[in-house]
């Protein structure tokens, strides 16, 4: 699967489900109109925040606490402080070595939302190792709903390994939902029943839950700006465009790799729209209507960065650094695509170390700059 998260190594086992890390360890629907970007022939539309219930976890998220359950509160667990150090240092060592442009943004995070953001990315990456990772053809039904099962395990402050356990410290330590995790856990199931999409609107309910997920989890660790004017639910839209962004483009960018396991993330009908089809893709020949083809797709992409652009002005200073170099990197993706002529079937788009260190500065740059208070 296709996801910004990565490919790492993780064993499987019979019941109980273990898992051991070995050296690794939102949605809105789109503004139908706007200045810049078109798509001739092609839906914009997402899906509606109703359908995904998205609003509600924004407004529990946004609650001073959600430590307390109707009539009884949650008990924090008592790590022992050694304990939890040596879990968010393995989180942060993970992070360092399979996102390393995300990880030096999250260096000039406070220390808490450091560490918070490292136990989200873990957990992700996990959960996506679960159906891409080495162990994957041990994959079933079943294993997903035990790591569901051990998921409340960690929001219920029962841990079952060190690595969980920097999570449920996480959880009781900001006003985190569980249903964001839920739902990525869900886009995971998606993956092992489905590998064709029959239009956008199918795409972006599996991008929402792969990636837009992860915007949901990731804006109560890194906090709004205290002078930012904007709605709160608008800067959850942005998040969430982020990540559908970064998904699109992990999509774009992976076409070939994904069909030599007989896998095609691209909205069937559009494919059509151009004389495409699936055959097109397993034969790997780059025509004049593929690139056309990509051209739209890869507008698409940038539409959604576009989109999550002011709402990264609007969090808190000191997090924006990660975000920025998260939108600015995938963005460089797109462009490296199109440097490849548009092959994404027999080439991988990169972008290099340089030109990733490159980035940073500009990425610095525009973390600093103050909220705009213009969000539509």
């Amino acid at each position: 699967m296709p996801t910004g998260v990565g490919n790492g190594k993780i064993e499987f086992c019979r019941r109980p489900l273990v898992i051991t890390a070995t050296s690794s360890g939102g949605v809105t629907m789109a503004p139908r109109k706007t200045s810049s970007v078109s798509f001739p022939g092609l839906s914009r539309l997402g899906v509606p925040h109703t359908d995904l219930h998205v609003r509600e976890i924004v407004e529990r998220q946004s609650q001073v606490s959600l430590f307390c359950k109707e009539d009884s509160c949650r008990r924090k667990p008592g790590f022992a402080p050694l304990f939890l150090e040596e879990a968010y240092q393995r989180c942060g060592n993970i992070c360092a070595e399979y996102a390393k442009t995300f990880y030096l943004g999250t260096l000039l995070m406070t220390k808490e939302r450091q560490k918070a953001i490292w136990a989200i990315y873990v957990w992700c990456r996990r959960t996506d190792e679960l159906v891409d990772g080495h162990n994957a053809v041990c994959m079933s039904s079943s294993v997903l709903d035990r790591w569901e099962e051990r998921l409340q395990d960690i929001f219920d402050g029962r841990p079952y390994d060190m690595l969980d356990a920097a999570l449920t410290d996480t959880v009781f330590n900001f006003p985190l939902d569980i249903k964001p995790f839920k739902d990525m856990i869900e886009g995971m199931r998606m993956d092992t029943r489905k590998c064709r999409y029959e239009n956008f609107q199918e795409l972006y309910l599996y991008c929402y839950y792969v990636a837009g997920t992860v915007g949901l989890m990731s804006v109560p660790i890194m906090g709004i700006a205290p002078e930012s004017a904007v709605s709160t639910q608008s800067i959850y839209n942005a998040a969430l465009y982020l990540g559908v962004g970064n998904q699109l483009t992990n999509i774009l960018r992976d076409v070939g790799e994904d069909a030599s396991r007989g896998r095609v993330y691209l909205p069937q009908d559009e494919l059509a729209q151009f004389g495409l089809s699936d055959k097109d893709v397993f034969s790997r020949k780059v025509n004049d209507r593929w690139r056309e083809f990509m051209k739209e797709q890869i507008k698409r992409a940038r539409f959604y960065f576009n989109l999550a652009e002011v709402g990264a002005t609007q969090l808190d200073k000191a997090s924006r650094w990660p975000v920025w170099s998260s939108l600015l990197l995938y963005r460089q993706i797109l462009d490296a695509i199109e440097e490849n002529d548009y092959d994404n079937l027999t080439k991988r788009a990169y972008v290099g170390r340089t030109k990733k260190f490159m980035m940073l500065p500009l990425a610095y740059f525009k973390a600093q700059s103050t909220p705009c208070f213009s969000f539509s």
